[in-house]
C-alpha cells in the first residue's frame, strides 16, 4: 500500500458515528453523571450521535449485557464505556468487556495511560482502559473521571472514531488488501 494509506482509509469514514454510552456505576445518577454527559457533548462536537446513554451498576454480567444489547442495536456503531477500570474489588469493566472483543486495540490503552502520565503521574499505571472491535463494531473503555474522559475522547477516540468505523464497515477489499497497512 502507498505511504499514504490512513488518507485512503478515511474515504471510507461516515459523517456521523452512533454511538452508545454507558457509564459503570453504582454510584451515578442521570442528574450527577458528568462523565457520561461530558462523552455525549464532545461526541456531538464533531458531528456523532448518542443514540443511548444507560447507567449500569457494577456488576460484571450486567456491564457485559449492556455491551451486548448496545451492540445489537443496528443504530449503533460504537459503545463508550466509562468507569470500572481501576483495581479496586468493583472495578470489572474491563474483565466483563475485555472477552466480547474479537480484535483487541492494545495501542488504545497504551498511549490513553502515557497520555494520561503526562498528565497525573504514576498514577496513570492504574488505569485498565481499553479498545477493541466486536461484531464490526468498536467498543472503548475509559475510566470514570471527566479528565480521563476529556483525555480519551479529544485525543483519541475523537480523531478516529470515524475511520475505525469506516474500516469496519468495508466489504469491498480482500483481507489481503489490508495486509501491510501498519507504519513501518
Amino acid at each position: 500500500m502507498s505511504g499514504d494509506a490512513p488518507s485512503a482509509h478515511r474515504a471510507y469514514a461516515p459523517a456521523d458515528v452512533g454511538c452508545a454510552v454507558l457509564t459503570v456505576s453504582d454510584s451515578r445518577t442521570p442528574e450527577d453523571d458528568t462523565s457520561g454527559k461530558l462523552i455525549r457533548e464532545l461526541l456531538s462536537a464533531r458531528g456523532h450521535r448518542t443514540v443511548e446513554h444507560a447507567i449500569v451498576p457494577d456488576d460484571l454480567d450486567t456491564i457485559r449485557l449492556a455491551v451486548l444489547r448496545a451492540l445489537a442495536r443496528d443504530d449503533v456503531d460504537a459503545v463508550i464505556a466509562t468507569g470500572g477500570t481501576g483495581v479496586s474489588p468493583r472495578d470489572v469493566t474491563p474483565e466483563a468487556v475485555a472477552p466480547l472483543l474479537e480484535k483487541p486495540l492494545a495501542g488504545f490503552g497504551e498511549i490513553f495511560r502515557a497520555l494520561s502520565f503526562q498528565e497525573i503521574g504514576a498514577a496513570a499505571v492504574l488505569s485498565r482502559a481499553l479498545a477493541g472491535t466486536c461484531g464490526g463494531k468498536v467498543v472503548y473503555v475509559l475510566p470514570g473521571s471527566s479528565g480521563a474522559v476529556r483525555l480519551g475522547i479529544e485525543r483519541l477516540i475523537g480523531p478516529e472514531l470515524a475511520h475505525v468505523v469506516g474500516q469496519l464497515r468495508r466489504k469491498d477489499a480482500p483481507p489481503s488488501a489490508h495486509r501491510g497497512h501498519a507504519r513501518k
